[in-house]
């Protein structure tokens, strides 16, 4: 079994091996560009709120719950600790945010001095990097958890979700990515190749956050709420806007695609765990 498997390594590797399906899935996304050169608004939107709501199940089933679990078994006062670990995590964001040049998901619009391919070449690097470190720092820390929990099978299968989960939600993120730069036009392999670089850093993230919390028990709920917090940020500041970008006033796609990332991700999570 999956799980069998997952226990016997350590939890480094645990979290390469969900970072890379992560990854995988975000190359698939953008690989759609070599088949379509646009996507219609409403199926992008509805896309878009599935993998939001993905992010918001995600976020308190396989991070939240965990971290309030694990603080009261040190002994911390859990709801301080979660407020902490959440709140950081979305300031740290915020200020990232402020401090990085930013291009929103799927959007080419360009301002400065810069010549117009360059700076959106450069924004888009800088955006989607910054947009998948917390998804590849909640699985890492999902699977670092492994080894400090009372039940690793249980544990291995709430990060299993997480990553399920993320990589879901990463596959409209690479198609959003890749399908707007070959409408600017790139060609399919240049928008293909900056759409699945949306992806890798999600590798690097995912093995730092497994070997820190792996090896430092009492920064662990802060570090499930920080994950849980830049991926609240993220949907809120990114994912849901650019869904409500819709083609008609009173579409309601995104809503849709919300609601049902929600419920799967949901039944995932519980059923798993």
């Amino acid at each position: 079994m999956m799980i069998d498997f997952f226990i016997k390594l350590a939890p480094w590797q645990q979290a390469l091996l969900g970072t890379l399906f992560t990854y995988g899935m975000t190359a698939l996304g953008a690989a759609l560009v070599f088949f379509f050169k646009s996507i219609n608004k409403n199926i992008l939107n509805l896309m878009l709120g599935f993998a939001s709501g993905v992010m918001i199940a995600a976020s308190f089933w396989s991070l939240l719950d965990p971290a309030i679990s694990q603080a009261e078994q040190n002994g911390d006062i859990a709801w301080l600790v979660v407020a902490i670990g959440f709140g950081t995590g979305g300031l740290f964001l915020y200020l990232a945010d402020k401090v990085l040049p930013h291009l929103p998901i799927g959007r080419q619009e360009t301002k400065g001095d810069f010549p117009s391919y360059l700076r959106r070449t450069v924004l888009l690097v800088f955006s989607i990097t910054l947009h998948n470190i917390p998804e590849g720092l909640a699985v890492g820390v999902a699977f670092g958890a492994v080894s400090q929990a009372s039940n690793p099978a249980i544990a291995i299968a709430a990060a299993i979700s997480v990553a399920l989960g993320i990589g879901i939600q990463n596959f409209p993120e690479g198609a959003a990515v890749s399908i707007p730069l070959r409408q600017g036009g790139l060609s399919r392999a240049r928008s293909f190749m900056y759409g699945q670089a949306s992806g890798i850093v999600e590798p690097i993230a995912g093995v730092v956050g497994a070997l820190l919390v792996s090896r430092m028990t009492v920064i662990l709920p802060y570090a499930l709420a920080f994950a849980a917090g830049a991926m609240i940020y993220v949907v809120v500041e990114e994912l849901i806007p650019e869904a409500q970008q819709s083609v008609e006033r009173k579409s309601h796609t995104a809503v849709f695609g919300v609601m049902a990332g929600f419920i799967i991700m949901m039944i995932l999570d519980v059923a798993l765990s």
